[in-house]
């Protein structure tokens, strides 16, 4: 099941509430959901790892705390740790009503890793996850509105939420196994209920029109120089005017005669090549990789995309936080294993000593992973 399918459901029904900025709400298999996040999860990070600052931060009563009021330091190898969480003192504020807000969770627990990977893939805007701890009862902040899209859904306990859409206020209850996505700029609030709650939000970060046309207008003005204002234009505004005049012209030009396809294929290769992907076991792998044989099982990574854009004699491959730059007459070769879920390097189309070459460099790489 992709990313999209647990968190939404049928995507074209999704992807009509999207159009319409509607909410959506949707009931799957609380497994699914939970084993991205559960309570003994968030309890193991809280109380047995060296997690820090900005890591985690908390709130009450509508207020982000101090991280004096719950962080220590510590030293290794000599060295000074600061902002350590001091799991004492965050359960003392969880007694007290406090929310513990665990940020951008897709870089440190792998399970959100792979799903903000496959979502980011599936939308092609960049999305992160943050996780909610909130004890009985309590609400960690008032209404409010986020700069960016949202899904929610709960992992433990339940929480009630009142959103407004439309002028109309709704009631909306998470409980595991229920997700909500909310558009950009939904007032929201939510209150745990008789137990503890725990829910993840996954941000998307949208990617608007205004960015690549900033990129692509950047590209242009680059080419102008530094060149400088003339002298005395204080007191002659017209020799600023004529000026500036010039140059827009100028800058109209170069404007018209942009690739439209050239800049878009830009923004693909901007996107494929900075994302922050997980290699679970890439270590293994490189091992691995020495001994690997024709019918070695191999399988695509999760989240790992693989773009091919031939460039004459040679292909270029995106691979989401990298790119290669191999020789045109591997394409077929690559287009087989973009296209597989699993393979062995015996089913390309390739001499034997060619076909290893390819699937070792491509384990190498984290594209491909052996099958234990």
């Amino acid at each position: 099941m992709s990313a999209l399918d647990l968190l939404s459901g049928d995507a074209q029904t999704f992807l009509a509430k999207i159009w319409a900025s509607r909410i959506h709400v949707h009931h799957t298999d609380p497994a699914g959901l939970v084993g991205l996040l559960s309570f003994d999860d968030v309890d193991h990070l809280l109380t047995s790892t060296a997690i820090r600052t900005p890591a985690v931060r908390i709130a009450r009563d509508g207020a982000v705390l101090p991280a004096s009021a719950y962080t220590r330091q510590a030293t290794l190898a000599g060295q000074p740790l600061t902002g350590l969480l001091d799991p004492g003192r965050v359960f003392a504020l969880f007694d007290e009503g406090a929310t513990v807000v665990m940020q951008g969770l897709h870089r440190y627990w792998q399970p959100l890793g792979a799903l903000v990977g496959e979502l980011e893939l599936a939308l092609g805007h960049p999305c992160q996850a943050n996780a909610y701890l909130t004890p009985p009862g309590s609400q960690g902040f008032a209404v409010h509105s986020d700069s960016h899209d949202v899904f929610v859904f709960q992992t433990h306990g339940s929480k009630v939420w009142e959103v407004h859409e439309q002028g109309q206020q709704q009631t909306v209850v998470l409980e595991p196994g229920v997700s909500m996505y909310l558009p950009t700029g939904t007032p929201h609030a939510a209150r745990a209920q008789e137990t503890v709650s725990l829910h993840v939000t996954i941000g998307i970060n949208q990617v608007v029109w205004k960015d690549v046309l900033d990129r692509a207008l950047a590209d242009v003005l680059d080419g102008s120089g530094p060149q400088h204002l003339p002298a005395g234009y204080l007191d002659d505004p017209a020799l600023l005017a004529d000026g500036l005049a010039e140059r827009l012209e100028t800058l109209a030009g170069s404007l018209r005669d942009l690739d439209p396809a050239a800049v878009a294929d830009g923004e693909v290769r901007r996107f494929l090549t900075t994302r922050t992907l997980w290699q679970r076991g890439g270590l293994q792998d490189r091992i691995a990789a020495r001994d690997l044989a024709d019918t070695t099982p191999l399988r695509r990574r999760p989240g790992h995309p693989c773009v091919l854009r031939a460039e004459g004699e040679k292909v270029r491959v995106l691979l989401g936080d990298r790119e290669l730059l191999m020789p045109a007459w591997l394409g077929p070769a690559l287009a087989a294993v973009r296209d597989a879920e699993t393979l062995r390097a015996v089913d390309l189309d390739l001499d034997e000593q060619s076909r290893l070459v390819l699937c070792r460099r491509l384990v190498r790489e984290g594209l491909l992973e052996v099958v234990r």
